[in-house]
């Protein structure tokens, strides 16, 4: 597979260094104490502890934060995932999975995702793409907005960049559906850039390991630990290990993300308009053009409900009407 190389762990990937007196130490080092393989339950354990130890003798200064690098890092080492967009140096098969994984679980976009860049093999094969193709390989992901938007960021890379991800987050901002916390995950992934953000499982893992007991913690709160954290190096790596990392903790622990002052409790899929769109566009998607009662009968909603959301999907751009007609464009 072009543009694929084969995954490898991080103590692999990085000679041991010896003990600095930087802030930052790093990703080397880290990994480099982090024990034997048998014993790294109890490695872990101690790890924490000494991070705890640590954190309450000087607060999040230097040794608190070498401390938390070492303990996500020694988890990483015994369980990182493997994903398709970790194994590869395509600028374009990590953009396309970052876009996907902004509102969607990881095991969804590991399914969808080698189908959709065998469908669209780079940015320009997508850009020339027709919106009802990238309709159809998005189904199953959900939020659709992400797939039109994913077509008209890759038509501007081709357009303003002649095919390359910029390596500037203020620059990737400006592209469609990009915000400021995906244009830096974009940087850090694709160019290594040492970028700062915070999506769902940095926010758990911090407010996890620095913020015991607090309830309303601020993102603003939560970035200056991010940086003083980060692994200026070695940046991508940083984040797979904290990402995984927060994964877990999830499993393990009442979501931490509930203390965060950001939280809102995500409203029930079942007969909301986002599933009543879904349905109108996988109907017309299935049988190509449909009539108002048709569409309305394939999404399952009454008439009131069901106009009004077909107006939102015709003002979207997502359908087109003709003498009462309906289709994706």
């Amino acid at each position: 597979m072009p543009g694929t190389k084969g995954y490898h762990p991080l103590q692999d990937l990085f000679p041991a260094t010896p003990l600095t007196s930087t802030f930052f130490v790093p990703l080397p080092l880290i990994l480099s104490v982090s024990g034997s393989e048998t014993t790294s339950v109890d490695e872990h354990a101690r790890l924490v502890r000494a991070f705890e130890a640590a954190l309450r003798e000087e607060g999040p200064g230097v040794e608190a934060c070498a401390r938390f690098r070492q303990v996500i890092c020694h988890y990483f080492r015994h369980h990182a995932r493997q994903m398709p967009w970790r194994e590869t140096d395509d600028p374009y098969r990590i953009f396309v999975s970052e876009v996907m994984l902004q509102q969607t679980q990881v095991e969804r976009v590991r399914k969808k995702y080698p189908e959709f860049i065998e469908r669209f093999s780079d940015f320009a094969a997508l850009a020339a793409a027709e919106q009802r193709e990238v309709l159809e390989a998005w189904q199953g992901l959900g939020y659709n907005r992400r797939a039109l938007a994913l077509r008209q960021a890759a038509q501007t890379i081709v357009r303003d960049f002649g095919g390359k991800v910029p390596d500037d987050p203020a620059v990737l901002e400006r592209l469609p559906g990009i915000g400021k916390a995906t244009a830096a995950s974009v940087a850090a992934f694709v160019h290594n850039r040492p970028t700062v953000f915070i999506e769902t499982n940095v926010r758990r893992l911090f407010i996890h390991f620095f913020f015991r007991g607090r309830e309303e913690v601020r993102d603003a709160e939560i970035l200056p630990l991010v940086a003083m954290t980060l692994d200026p190096a070695h940046p991508r790596e940083f984040y797979w290990a904290v990402m995984d990392y927060g994964t877990m903790l999830k499993k393990r622990y009442p979501n931490p993300n509930r203390r965060s002052a950001s939280y809102t409790r995500q409203a029930p899929f079942e007969g909301s308009d986002r599933q009543v769109r879904g349905r109108m566009l996988k109907a017309l998607l299935e049988h190509g053009t449909l009539s108002t009662e048709g569409l309305l009968a394939k999404g399952g909603v009454d008439e009131k409900r069901g106009t009004r959301v077909l107006k939102k999907l015709l003002a979207e751009g997502f359908v087109a009407e003709e003498e009462g007609e309906y289709r994706v464009p």
